[in-house]
């Protein structure tokens, strides 16, 4: 009686060709995803398998769970370090997370 009817209007139809642009923020965000996130990893991967392979005996290594040591042998996947005097373990290569530099453990037993 007070209330007079409401009556739905028709949505406007779509304009033709938006197809497109509404996919352009998409592809903008798996570039910057591709840029900032896929490609420096997959570029640190390269590089742990290239130095893994390139492991030989006299190479002082840092592992993964941390302990600093000297290759004694290499075989297969795994790896002999000398970690101190008359002290051998065997690790995996795969657990081998920093190649260090030449002297670096004298540096260290020195202080």
């Amino acid at each position: 009686m007070l209330i007079s009817e409401a009556f739905a209007q028709a949505a406007a139809p779509a304009p033709q060709g938006a197809d497109f642009l509404s996919l352009l923020p998409l592809i903008g965000i798996f570039a910057v995803f591709y840029l900032l996130l896929i490609r420096p990893q997959s570029k640190r991967a390269k590089e742990q398998k290239l130095m893994i392979e390139a492991l030989q005996k006299g190479d002082e290594v840092a592992t993964t769970g941390g302990e600093l040591g000297r290759v004694v042998k290499v075989s297969g996947n795994y790896v002999i370090l000398q970690i101190a005097e008359n002290v051998q373990v065997i690790i995996q290569k795969t657990s081998v997370q920093t190649l260090l530099p030449k002297g670096t453990l004298n540096s260290i037993e020195k202080e």
